[in-house]
């Protein structure tokens, strides 16, 4: 690129800016923008190209016998490998903007920095980066050493992307230029655009207020509240993005965990951080809370806010104690040459010791066993001394001859032998194993709750005087999304079943276990070298251990940090997203912060869209145990997706339920009202496929009341959501279901449902 373009700065004035054809000087400076962005693409491809060769090449290359070695090469490979993608997910809309300055020429402002190889200067700078600030957050009363902000709309696929028209804000106070959401061009564009079927990254678009919640330092909580509308979403996926970027270091080996409502929602947010060239990102729902564990049904209002209450812990703990019992009957043991009697007071002597320990249920067994095992065996002998001592008669006549006592020879050895026989005999004695397992089973955690919700009697016993009767169910039952903290509450409670003892002898899994302790010592020696010796630092040990990374390591073939935190139940996360973190419950922040302590978390909802009968009524009762005061909190107020017409209608349900809430503020107008109809109930079917047709490519939603059974056949192929399941989604048009019957069940849920529409809203009432 001549250098002279990359410095060169024409300005407009307000007849021209942005009109294709209007001026031959408008013309002219497309077509340098065009020129100045191929050539940009070209830099992209050349680095791509080079970027993938040092990837094989690092791939490829033999590592030697040293660990450090042969880390660094899987290293080399992963950073090469990320760059690669990172530069295939900018090649769509590579560089959407241009800041003038006071002190200088133009700076390109895109998806991903590039550097000019000729001079080593910067040929487009990172949207994350400090110096693309100002593109976010200039303003005329503020310029922030910007005259200019130039807006690019692109057209055309890389490498032949082009520059179809631009816009430009004025910031030098020469022009009375607005700079307000409303009046900008390429953010309108963007809102009134058809939705798909997936979320589009902001990165275009995001606005002064959204900009300076994304840069918010990754330390410490940050609650961001807004209305319908206002973004939330797409702020909390960018600051991710721009986490990752500031943070490399440290989150690209943590990685980052975000919790969306539904599976339909993860569907919908998912390609956002891909599409900004992230990977090191696990998306989940509360519902697969509990690993390996997919609950999507849902209890009863009462049972879901007794499951979600912390108190819970403290039921669970009584639970998995009541499961280590005491004999109710004396249990008799045969053996060859005695019989041993496990009574109450041996089993809970063993049991005593095994809790002392302080390990989980499953661990302890260990310990229970083997103590009860020695008990018994001291009891054996004890009987069998009492057995072979001397008659009473001959025992008078020793004593009365007044010899000196003499040990018999061996006597040692014969103990000993003995003991070992009763162990021998105890180990292989059918009624022992069964005693151990009666009064100690291992337990899965699926196996205790279901037993646990199955029994009158066991809820009694964890509930210790409180009543538990509503969480009582069939043990058939599904798990429910309430029941998934719960699990995983258990599991911690519980410890893994024992592991196979032969895989602790394979060759292979040894080999995997050495290599794995190298790489973490690699690991927490660059963590020294880069965080120094504070306490509070993470290190790679914080997060894996070297025996998980071995289970999860397949030579050859390296796991990003996202599958190999996806497959790990004990793996923690630098940084923790909850988006809706309105719904949910005390239990699930509970295991949520465990998962992420640093305490580094994203928390984004509406307290006036809360739904869940466990969900918060207000941010420090859910954030308070765990957080007390250590969580600052954001507003977002501007409605960005909501038309005015629609928001208004939606605010009137806001004021019945909620009046303290202030509804956002839409930033448009379509000049299209929302309606209401009553329709029998035969033709709801064509009103749907009349609403599909008339959108003309565009998304439909038809949101139903909770339990509705489908839509009659001809509304197939039409996306059909309840209000719960829409949480977080957005469709160009929405139909709503029996209004009134979802305002009787849920206010908040009529509140959701009418603010998931981007351009049309309808209500059908339904006669039989």
């Amino acid at each position: 690129m001549p250098s002279d373009s990359k410095a060169t700065a024409v300005h407009f004035n307000d007849s021209t800016v942005g009109k294709p054809g209007t001026s031959p000087r408008f013309a002219e400076e497309l077509a340098a923008e065009t020129t100045r962005l191929r050539w940009l693409h070209g830099l992209l491809t050349a680095e791509l190209t080079a970027v993938d060769t040092r990837a094989a090449t690092a791939r490829s290359t033999p590592a030697g016998e040293e660990l450090s070695a042969r880390w660094e090469r899987d290293v080399s490979e992963f950073r090469w490998s990320e760059r690669a993608g990172a530069l295939r997910a900018a090649r769509y809309g590579l560089c959407f903007g241009r800041l003038d300055h006071t002190d200088g020429g133009p700076t390109y402002v895109g998806r991903i920095g590039l550097t000019d190889p000729a001079d080593g200067e910067s040929a487009l700078i990172d949207w994350r980066a400090p110096a693309a600030r100002p593109f976010y957050c200039a303003t005329p009363v503020t310029p922030l050493g910007v005259t200019r902000r130039r807006h690019f709309r692109l057209a055309g696929t890389a490498p032949d992307e082009r520059v179809d028209t631009f816009h430009d804000d004025v910031l030098d106070g020469t022009l009375a230029h607005r700079t307000e959401a409303a009046s900008d061009p390429a953010l309108l564009a963007a809102l009134k655009a058809p939705r798909g079927s997936t979320m589009r990254d902001i990165v275009t678009t995001i606005q002064a207020e959204q900009d300076d919640i994304i840069r918010l330092p990754l330390a410490g909580t940050v609650v961001i509240e807004g209305g319908p509308g206002t973004g939330k979403t797409a702020v909390a996926l960018h600051r991710v993005a721009y986490l990752l970027y500031a943070h490399r270091d440290r989150l690209a080996r943590s990685g980052v965990l975000v919790v969306g409502p539904s599976a339909g929602f993860v569907r919908y947010v998912g390609g956002v951080l891909p599409a900004l060239g992230e990977s090191a990102v696990v998306f989940t729902t509360p519902g697969r809370l509990a690993h390996g564990i997919v609950a999507t049904a849902t209890d009863p209002p009462e049972a879901a806010r007794r499951k979600g209450d912390l108190s819970m812990i403290d039921v669970l703990r009584r639970a998995v104690a009541d499961r280590q019992e005491l004999p109710a009957a004396t249990v008799a043991i045969e053996l060859e040459d005695v019989t041993l009697r496990l009574d109450r007071a041996t089993a809970a002597e063993a049991r005593r010791r095994a809790r002392a320990t302080g390990l989980p249920h499953n661990a302890a067994r260990a310990t229970f066993r083997d103590t009860l095992g020695r008990l018994l065996v001291d009891q054996g002998l004890e009987r069998l001394d009492t057995r072979l001592a001397d008659p009473p008669e001959l025992a008078e006549l020793l004593a009365g001859l007044d010899l000196p006592e003499i040990e018999p020879a061996g006597a040692a050895e014969v103990s000993a032998d003995l003991r070992h026989e009763l162990r021998s005999e105890l180990r292989s004695a059918p009624e022992f194993h069964a005693a151990v397992e009666d009064l100690w089973p291992l337990l899965t955690p699926q196996r205790a709750l279901a037993d646990l919700f199955g029994s009158a009697d066991r809820l009694a016993a964890a509930g210790d005087g409180d009543d538990l009767a509503v969480l009582h169910r069939a043990p058939e039952a599904p798990w429910t999304v309430a029941d998934a903290p719960l699990l995983d509450e258990l599991d911690e409670l519980l410890g893994p079943l024992p592991e196979n003892a032969a895989a602790a002898g394979n060759s292979t899994a040894a080999a995997d276990a050495h290599y794995a302790e190298g790489v973490l010592t690699v690991l927490t020696s660059a963590d020294r070298d880069l965080a120094g010796e504070d306490a509070d630092e993470l290190r790679a040990t914080d997060f894996v251990t070297a025996e998980q990374l071995a289970a999860r390591h397949v030579p050859g073939v390296p796991l990003t940090v996202a599958e190999r935190a996806a497959g790990d139940r004990d793996w923690r996360y630098g940084h923790l997203v909850v988006d809706e973190a309105q719904e949910l419950s005390a239990m699930d922040w509970h295991v949520l912060l465990r998962r992420c302590p640093s305490r580094s978390i994203t928390a984004v909802g509406d307290l006036a869209q809360r739904s869940a009968p466990a969900g918060a009524r207000s941010w420090a009762d859910v954030l308070g145990p765990h957080l007390a005061e250590r969580w600052t909190h954001r507003t977002l107020t501007v409605n960005y997706r909501t038309p005015a017409e629609i928001m208004q209608a939606a605010a009137a349900v806001l004021a019945t339920y909620a009046p303290d809430h202030r509804p956002p503020e839409s930033v448009r107008e379509t000049g299209e009202q929302p309606w209401e109809r009553t329709v029998p109930a035969a033709d709801l079917a064509g009103v749907v496929a009349a609403e599909r047709a008339r959108l003309d490519g565009g998304t439909l939603a038809v949101i139903v009341p909770e339990g509705t059974d489908p839509l009659p056949a001809g509304a197939a192929g039409v996306a059909v959501h309840t209000p719960s399941s829409s949480k977080g989604l957005e469709f160009d048009s929405v139909l709503i279901v029996d209004p009134d019957r979802i305002r009787e069940r849920e206010p908040a849920d009529l509140y959701v449902a009418m603010t998931r529409a981007t351009q049309r809203l309808g209500q059908l009432h339904v006669t039989p």
